[in-house]
């Protein structure tokens, strides 16, 4: 089945080259279409729904024990969304990732319509930026289905007022919210490096499993890494090194160094494994 549609012309026996924007749209399409893509998003909005409610039915939290912020959410529900992210960070934002990334090409190739694809035409390098796009968008919408859900049930089940920043400072939760929005597009930004890995190891093979597999081990690797103090010259060059470095939203004034940082880091990464996707992809044979 042909993933991505193509607009034949009026004219018999011609085929119009489709735009960009058409093939970037089919692809969106099929992708927040598939089961799967929607199983993930769900799991991830059941993450912060999960927290709250164990939370609710619980004791007191004691300070110092789970996840940050965990003893405050009793207190005021929007730190539902933040406790939620921190969980999400290390595991299950790169599990979805890396299954949608690690599907871009080896998808297509496994299913036999890669071919196709290439022949409607699209063309390689437009179709790999399709496929790349589409991966993208996806990190944008995983870490906001966190961010969301865990504001909605937050404001469900706890009280809601000003909301303590880590500086000490108090601000309404209309900007509380605004912060969370911030939060959730920082670790968009963090997703970018890894999903242009897994468009790479996605054109090494026709297995998709593979592929994704191979992504989420190197987002392990690189955390694993990145705690080792023997290690503190590399750490800088981690794509995983400022994936926790959001708490600079939560201070006031708002700290940008750690995002510009972090945006600037994810952009290499993208630069260089777009560019081996790219020497790969162009000289792959799809007809194999």
């Amino acid at each position: 089945m042909q993933r991505l549609t193509v607009q034949n012309s009026p004219v018999a026996g011609t085929t119009r080259r489709p735009s960009s924007v058409s093939l970037l749209g089919s692809e969106l399409k099929q992708l927040f279409r598939r089961r799967r893509t929607q199983a993930m998003l769900l799991a991830l909005a059941a993450i912060p729904v999960v927290i709250a409610v164990v939370v609710r039915v619980s004791s007191a939290v004691p300070p110092g024990r789970g996840p940050a912020f965990l003893d405050r959410i009793s207190q005021n529900g929007l730190f539902v969304a933040v406790t939620a992210m921190l969980v999400s960070v290390p595991l299950f934002l790169p599990l979805t990732i890396g299954v949608v990334a690690g599907d871009t090409i080896a998808g297509e190739a496994g299913l036999g319509t890669l071919r196709y694809l290439l022949v409607a035409p699209a063309g390689r390098v437009r179709l790999l930026l399709v496929k790349y796009a589409g991966a993208a968008v996806f990190c944008i919408s995983a870490p906001l289905a966190v961010a969301l859900a865990g504001a909605g049930i937050g404001w469900a089940l706890f009280p809601v007022g000003p909301v303590a920043l880590l500086s000490g400072d108090l601000v309404e939760p209309d900007e509380a919210l605004v912060r969370m929005l911030l939060i959730a597009a920082y670790q968009a930004v963090s997703l970018l490096g890894l999903s242009a890995i897994g468009l790479f190891l996605s054109t090494l093979t026709d297995v998709p499993v593979g592929a994704m597999a191979a992504t989420i081990v190197l987002s392990v690797v690189s955390q694993v890494l990145d705690q080792l103090p023997q290690l503190e010259w590399l750490h800088p060059w981690l794509f995983t090194h400022y994936w926790f470095g959001f708490a600079d939203l939560l201070r006031q004034p708002i700290g940008w160094d750690s995002f510009g940082d972090n945006a600037l880091l994810q952009a290499g990464y993208i630069a260089v494994f777009g560019a081996l996707a790219y020497g790969r992809f162009v000289s792959k044979d799809v007809l194999s």
